[in-house]
């Protein structure tokens, strides 16, 4: 008998998380390292506080329909900065265990949020910002503007960072560059932690069919 439950639910805190995520879920799975999935992203409506405090609450319908659920938000705006992403990332993945999902759950906390997976070194950040051609170049102008200090990985704010290049290059929305760099970036060169563990999680759930073979 076929197996009628679907691979995954994954709970978000808004559209531009859920359209970051289906991109790369939908269009980048082979860059993933994952093989293709069958899956359903929500939003919730409470945002990033909903999705680390009720959570559990979300999903449990799913628990029938889907073999795996992740939940994924920001650290800022949550309501519990102060803690370590780690520790907020073992209690959403406490809650869901209580739940019923056991070990078939994940949590991943961006830090400080969704914006800090732009920032790497491909070639993509800029053109996707409007930035392609101009001088100086980006991170030069960010620097210069004070938002990214020399030797850093990434700008201090990069939400704040991305709106200002943005806004630079006569860029109204944020969401639609989103989807873009989703779309065209090289996931290799992203180094974010979140970003890590969230690809870490997906290629142990779901391998790709060459990596199940072996």
């Amino acid at each position: 008998m076929a197996d009628s439950k679907r691979d995954l639910v994954i709970l978000v805190p808004d559209r531009t998380f859920r359209l970051v995520v289906s991109t790369l879920l939908l269009r980048r799975h082979e860059s993933l390292g994952i093989r293709p999935l069958s899956l359903d992203i929500y939003a919730h409506t409470q945002f990033d506080p909903g999705c680390l405090r009720r959570c559990h609450e979300f999903l449990k319908p799913f628990l029938p329909t889907h073999h795996r659920a992740l939940v994924l938000f920001d650290k800022h705006g949550c309501g519990r900065e102060a803690l370590p992403a780690e520790d907020l990332e073992q209690e959403v993945q406490q809650r869901l265990c209580r739940a019923g999902w056991e070990d078939r759950a994940g949590a991943v906390i961006v830090e400080p949020e969704l914006e800090a997976w732009v920032w790497s070194e491909s070639p993509e950040v800029e053109r996707c910002l409007g930035w392609a051609g101009r001088k100086p170049p980006l991170r030069e102008w960010l620097r210069q503007a004070g938002v990214w200090q020399p030797g850093s990985a990434k700008p201090t704010d990069p939400k704040s960072a991305m709106a200002l290049a943005l806004r630079e290059a006569g860029i109204a929305q944020a969401r639609p560059v989103l989807g873009q760099l989703a779309a065209s970036i090289s996931l290799r060169r992203c180094t974010d932690r979140a970003f890590v563990r969230f690809r870490e999680i997906l290629q142990r759930w779901f391998p790709a069919e060459s990596r199940r073979a072996e």
